[in-house]
């Protein structure tokens, strides 16, 4: 695959999340759940115009997915897409003038091929998007309880994949959280574990990938370094520390690197 596709993660988490898929002609904003000066902030860090951004897409309608929306469309004129249920969902989503998409959908922006395809989150009707040209693609999947057969295609075969990895079964178990949200998270319609996503990889993963993204990791349920340990067994690769100190694993032939996004700095993959 030629490079056509790049992500840029300005944060993911319980807090909030938004990030970047860049395409040959434009940016795609994915959610926007961190405040105006945030996403600003992280943005400039990246480097990132956000001025070249030509939609936002919506996963969902939990606030740390669309808090920042209101204000972000003050500044804004380009297009807002999202599925029925999610504009309809918040008083304040309806009143933005957003182009419907299904959950099984393909449209064109920014110069890619953008796919929809159902997630299972307790919320009205929420996706998950592969973001594809002729020679890249990018598949881009948080906040769901398992992986359904449409979200496994979609998925199979990104060179970036974007995956959620929200906690570690033990640590959930064992942890603070009231027995509901234990097993509310731990549900179908709740969070895809370490444990979930590395068998997903199994099947995910091929010659063509190149880099996981783990995304959406609780602060309380999980670590950077179990996650990356987990998903790294998967697939026979080796964890080590990045260049910026935090863990990261590649396979011996360096062809896939594992990393994890975060609440709370950005990071780019070429």
């Amino acid at each position: 695959m030629t490079p056509e596709i790049h992500l840029h993660v300005l944060a993911s988490g319980s807090k909030g999340n938004a990030a970047v898929v860049e395409g040959p002609s434009g940016l795609v904003l994915v959610d926007c759940g961190i405040s105006h000066r945030a996403l600003l902030g992280r943005a400039d860090e990246l480097g990132l115009d956000l001025s070249r951004v030509v939609a936002v897409l919506l996963t969902h309608e939990h606030s740390d997915h669309v808090g920042g929306l209101t204000v972000f469309c003050n500044h804004f004129d380009g297009e807002l897409l999202t599925t029925a249920g999610t504009a309809a969902a918040r008083s304040y989503l309806s009143r933005l003038p957003f182009t419907i998409v299904g959950h099984s959908d393909e449209f064109e922006l920014a110069g890619m091929r953008v796919r929809t395809f159902p997630t299972s989150h307790d919320v009205a009707d929420p996706v998950g998007f592969r973001f594809s040209t002729a020679d890249d693609a990018l598949g881009f999947c948080t906040d769901t309880g398992r992986l359904g057969d449409e979200a496994l295609e979609a998925l199979t075969g990104a060179r970036i994949l974007a995956l959620e990895s929200n906690h570690d079964e033990r640590m959930l178990a064992t942890g603070s959280y009231p027995g509901y949200l234990k097993a509310r998270v731990a549900g179908p319609t709740g969070h895809l574990s370490n444990a979930q996503t590395a068998e997903a990889l199994g099947t995910l993963a091929c010659d063509d990938t190149e880099t996981v993204v783990a995304m959406h990791l609780s602060q309380e349920n999980n670590r950077p370094s179990v996650c990356v340990r987990t998903l790294a067994e998967a697939v026979g690769a080796e964890v080590a520390s990045g260049e910026d100190g935090r863990p990261e694993a590649r396979t011996p032939d360096g062809r896939l690197t594992i990393c994890c996004a975060a609440q709370d700095w950005p990071l780019t993959v070429w």
